[in-house]
């Protein structure tokens, strides 16, 4: 099975292929890219305060470096904070990033704003369970009606790779391709750049990942040994970028590479340590907050504390990262039906969701897992499957445990936050 193409040869072919989107014109954000770990990173870290006056305040500080605000005071001139009480209902927040590299000259000319990531964090309306799925970017998919942010709109296309959306029409594009995609309402959203990235594990104090073999990308500035690293700055935004350093070159094995790093940062922000120093806890979510272009519905201090209260006492084994159900097509991948329509009755029936299949391309179990910790690909009870990676559709139809998750087929990838990963270095 041969890997999806470089992102020079998928350039290329695009640009021979014609003009099915350049005819619209290539539209340049005002704040292209922005890296998709922040916003639930930014949840998170409000999430690690304690007491709901607290956790309120410190988002409400978080905000204040997002615009104007007029602050509140009583008849003795104490400020007032505001109580807020978990979300209700379920919601779904979008995380798209470009590869533009924000404007910043350091990452060079990044030529067109491309959706390099788009993840898509569910959380069921009984806040028991959350779902991070991630959208490989070369997906082909249809892509509606979209609005033109200069005025007018674009005409909807029958087939591009999902990656186009965000240069297309914005991110109001990339939300209404996930939503056609899905069937699921998508309120909120949001882009981040690469610097928020480095800010936010900077924040943290770094994440922690095991790195299976050596790993030199010199095509992100990727330099990790073998064995456990800790990673902030430049190293960290390099291991979630790097596509040629892991697995099989490809972004499906990207996308399971950052599900080691994202699974680690939720443990990481959960610990005891990170969630009993404030300090941490602010300078994270400051970070995140003032490095992501929110969409109005979410630039809100009551909907962010919102969603922190909410999020808080989802238990690591319930927060599960996957990857959409694809298979390989032509010089990209394409939705595997049958499996994604499991995912997205269960999510919307709110029920669990177990993952059956193995981690990825990307990546492979921690050896040195501790015992508090899940093996990767499998539950406790439950050993993990041989690796393998995406070609055609399975004939794996969902089942429902006697528990009421659903089992997902075997050739979707993914973890769940409380699966101790290491990252596979690239191999031909």
């Amino acid at each position: 099975m041969s890997e999806l193409p470089t992102r020079a040869q998928a350039r290329a072919k695009e640009v021979s292929a014609g003009p099915s989107i350049a005819r619209h014109g290539r539209l340049k954000q005002r704040h292209p890219f922005r890296f998709l770990l922040g916003m639930l990173a930014a949840v998170l870290a409000v999430v690690g305060v304690s007491t709901a006056s607290v956790a309120a305040y410190a988002v409400w500080d978080v905000a204040s470096g997002l615009k104007q605000s007029v602050k509140l005071v009583d008849a003795k001139g104490k400020e007032v904070v505001p109580q807020v009480g978990a979300m209700n209902g379920a919601f779904n927040v979008l995380l798209a990033g470009s590869d533009s590299g924000g404007g910043n000259a350091a990452y060079g000319d990044r030529g067109e704003v491309l959706n390099d990531v788009t993840m898509l964090l569910h959380v069921s309306a009984d806040h028991k369970t959350a779902t991070v799925i991630s959208f490989p970017r070369d997906m082909y998919v249809s892509i509606p009606s979209c609005p033109d942010p200069k005025g007018g709109s674009f005409d909807a296309m029958s087939r591009q790779k999902i990656n186009n959306t965000l240069s297309y029409g914005g991110l109001a594009c990339t939300v209404l391709t996930v939503q056609k995609l899905t069937g699921l309402d998508i309120p909120y959203a949001g882009v981040i750049e690469f610097d928020g990235v480095i800010e936010m594990s900077n924040a943290v104090g770094g994440v922690p990942v095991c790195v299976a073999g050596d790993i030199n990308d010199p095509y992100t500035g990727l330099d990790v040994k073998a064995g456990q690293n800790t990673l902030e700055g430049s190293q960290a935004l390099a291991f979630l970028r790097t596509r040629h350093g892991v697995g099989d070159g490809s972004d499906l094995g990207r996308i399971s590479n950052q599900q080691v790093f994202l699974s680690s940062l939720v443990r990481t922000i959960k610990s005891s340590d990170t969630l009993s120093n404030p300090v941490k806890v602010y300078g994270l979510a400051k970070a995140a907050t003032t490095n992501i272009e929110l969409s109005e519905s979410l630039n809100n201090v009551t909907t962010i504390a919102s969603m922190a209260a909410a999020l808080k006492n989802i238990d690591l084994n319930q927060m599960v990262f996957v990857q959409y159900p694809n298979h390989y097509d032509g010089d990209g991948v394409s939705p595997t039906t049958d499996a994604a329509d499991a995912l997205l009755t269960a999510l919307k029936n709110d029920q669990p969701i177990t993952l059956t299949g193995d981690t990825g391309v990307g990546s492979e179990a921690d050896p040195n897992a501790p015992a508090t910790g899940t093996p990767a690909g499998g539950t406790a009870a439950t050993p993990p499957p041989a690796t393998g990676t995406p070609g055609t559709p399975t004939s794996d139809a969902p089942t429902q445990s006697s528990s009421g998750a659903v089992d997902l087929p075997s050739d979707v990838h993914g973890q769940t936050a409380n699966q101790y990963t290491c990252s596979k270095p690239f191999t031909d």
